[in-house]
């Protein structure tokens, strides 16, 4: 009898692949929750926190949340 080869997949991860954690998690749930409440507060007339919050959650914590 021949001897069949079954394939296994590969379970290593590549060197270059985005691997996340639960900081990553909590980076990007605090960066969504910075971007609703800043939507929240640019819905109510405010002209100083919904920018801030905005710029926090689009450029600060959603890429620290990817690359991290």
């Amino acid at each position: 009898m021949a001897r069949v080869k079954t394939r296994t997949p590969n379970t290593a991860a590549a060197p270059n692949s985005l691997r996340f954690s639960p900081i990553n998690g909590v980076l990007l749930a605090a960066g969504l929750a910075s971007i609703v409440a800043g939507y929240v507060l640019l819905s109510n007339g405010s002209t100083v926190g919904a920018p801030l919050l905005l710029v926090l959650g689009y450029a600060v914590l959603i890429p620290l949340g990817i690359i991290l």
